[in-house]
């Protein structure tokens, strides 16, 4: 992920932002141009002439962190009874075998913690705190790798082809191949 939050920046980096814009703030008190400010702090213009819109309109409160960008859906005391819950298995949910599937998890998580997410946003919680998808632990026993070197070697060059044309072509979309 991008963030450690799950989208929004870390304590550390909001307090960075927020003294950028603190500094541009005394700046726009010292009546300095904007494109002068924005080169300084290593800026776009059009921040900084957001910041000073702000600051216009409510001084150097205005720019002042909100705090983080989101919180998440689901906090540390619900992942841990969402834990358990997976702890117990599938079997457990009315589920017939043992494979957790994100749309599973989703179900458990609607119906024990009462929220509704999406696939991907279970993905992500998932994989925030350190879950990972399920691997086989061996192969299969009625795999037969004799049969799967043979078609990797006969079946597959011919079902993968080739990606260079036959014949010539032309990069235009309006005019048909030239001779």
């Amino acid at each position: 992920m991008r963030y450690p939050e799950g989208g929004g920046l870390t304590a550390e980096r909001r307090a960075f932002r927020e003294g950028i814009r603190l500094r541009a703030g005394v700046r726009f008190a010292a009546g300095e141009k904007t494109v002068v400010i924005a080169k300084d702090l290593r800026v776009s213009v059009r921040s900084v002439e957001r910041w000073r819109r702000a600051w216009r309109e409510g001084g150097m409160e205005a720019l002042c962190s909100a705090g983080p960008a989101n919180f998440p859906i689901v906090t540390d005391a619900q992942f841990a009874v969402l834990e358990a819950e997976l702890g117990k298995g599938p079997s457990a949910h009315g589920f017939e075998d043992q494979r957790w599937t994100l749309a599973r998890v989703q179900l458990v998580i609607r119906r024990r913690l009462r929220v509704s997410l999406s696939v991907a946003t279970v993905w992500r919680l998932l994989k925030r705190h350190g879950w990972s998808w399920q691997a086989p632990a061996r192969r299969a026993l009625e795999r037969d790798e004799h049969a799967v070197e043979l078609w990797k070697r006969e079946v597959w060059p011919r079902v993968k082809g080739s990606r260079r044309r036959v014949m010539a072509g032309s990069s235009s979309g309006t005019r048909p191949d030239s001779p």
